[in-house]
């Protein structure tokens, strides 16, 4: 992948000037010492999603603009991201015939499988095709619920990817289209995945404590059209997975306590699911397994790095069972990212190397592990092959 892109670090730095911004005046308003602005801007210290939040609020940008583009040059990504925006546009006029249910069953199926696997490249080619499909199926099937819940889980997808690669405004597009699909169902889970979906658009955009509004307001409404229900894994996976999406967003707003509630009630639905691995449904994967990965990306975002560190340990030895590669590339990436808060260099390329072995797609475009692999090429001043090699895969060198 190439680009002629900054990082976000880089980004801080060429925004602030051009708006004639001393460093001493955006750490005040960032809330952050001018040496630790100094550092993240020259590329010492990586820009944290908090640090990428507060640095947009400041300085009147979106994060999406802190963040900037991996593939801003045309390629035949940025071709398919376009195809992908005409179908969204279009949802409600599908161009495709209805296929046979067996054939369309599959191929959802297969694209749930691509996501899980981090092969966003080939998503986009499948993803405005499957769209037109689904949609079309559901038209014609009369209102039945099943058909509008395979359009609100292609959807699901969709957003991953968006949101994967950089694209928050086609996110937010994607994320209202997989609301209007969900209502035509009546399902209570499918609602459920729309709003974490809804919330990672605000997590995206540093919006925090409206993001977490959105999971409190879900959890409470997915309760209540559950209540008296037996909590089998339909209804536990959705919502340990709104505890989860509570669980990042509490943690990037410093807020300790909340951080800790949803961890906790995420690990008791985990601890009640009971399953020998990850449940996936609705896009949506929670167990045991990726309950734990939540509680380490917490104790970083918290400051904890040695924390997070000591629980990463057993988990690298012995990863949960039933992991998809997109979990396993996230446990190496926050891995590398409390590596480096320790100054361990070397674990933390060990870790990168990790990641970009697993979900590469992911590895090459995720802005922590751009970050991460940005300040170790600043730090061994690119004297080392193997990191110079995931920084031209990450278009950074």
């Amino acid at each position: 992948m190439e680009s002629t892109e900054p990082t976000a670090g880089e980004n801080i730095a060429v925004l602030r000037k051009a708006r004639d911004l001393s460093q001493a005046r955006l750490a005040r308003e960032m809330g952050i010492t001018v040496s630790y602005l100094s550092k993240i801007e020259v590329g010492l210290r990586p820009a944290t999603p908090p640090i990428v939040a507060a640095a947009a609020k400041a300085l009147r940008v979106s994060t999406a603009r802190i963040y900037g583009q991996p593939f801003a040059a045309p390629n035949e990504q940025g071709a398919h991201l376009e195809n992908l925006r005409g179908a969204v546009r279009r949802y409600n006029l599908p161009k495709f015939d209805v296929p046979a249910p067996d054939q369309l069953a599959a191929s959802l199926a297969k694209l749930a499988e691509l996501r899980t696997g981090t092969h966003y490249s080939e998503m986009l080619r499948v993803l405005p095709r499957l769209l037109g499909e689904a949609t079309a199926t559901a038209y014609a099937s009369d209102g039945d619920a099943v058909a509008w819940g395979q359009v609100a889980d292609a959807y699901g997808c969709a957003y991953a990817v968006a949101h994967r690669l950089g694209q928050p405004d086609l996110a937010e597009m994607v994320v209202s289209r997989q609301a209007w699909a969900s209502h035509q169902t009546w399902n209570p889970e499918a609602e459920a995945a729309t709003a974490w979906n809804e919330a990672g658009t605000y997590q995206s955009a540093g919006d925090y404590g409206d993001g977490l509004a959105v999971v409190d307001r879900a959890i409470v409404q997915f309760e209540s059209a559950s209540r008296g229900e037996e909590m089998g894994p339909e209804k536990l996976v959705p919502l340990g997975s709104l505890h989860l999406r509570g669980v990042v967003l509490a943690s990037r707003a410093k807020d300790k306590l909340a951080t800790e509630a949803h961890a906790t009630h995420a690990a008791e639905l985990a601890r009640r699911l009971n399953a020998p691995k990850d449940v996936l449904r609705h896009n949506l994967t929670f167990g045991a397994g990726n309950t734990v990965l939540y509680q380490l990306a917490a104790h970083i975002e918290l400051g904890n790095p040695q924390e997070a560190d000591d629980l990463a340990t057993p988990l690298l030895r012995k990863p949960p069972a039933g992991l998809t590669p997109n979990r396993t590339g996230r446990l190496y990436i926050d891995t590398a990212r409390a590596r480096l808060a320790l100054d361990n260099l070397s674990g933390a390329e060990e870790a990168l190397k990790e990641a970009f072995r697993v979900a590469p797609q992911m590895a090459e475009v995720h802005p922590m592990a751009r970050e991460v692999v940005r300040v170790l090429m600043v730090m061994h001043q690119r004297s080392r092959p193997e990191l110079v090699a995931m920084a031209k895969r990450s278009g950074l060198a």
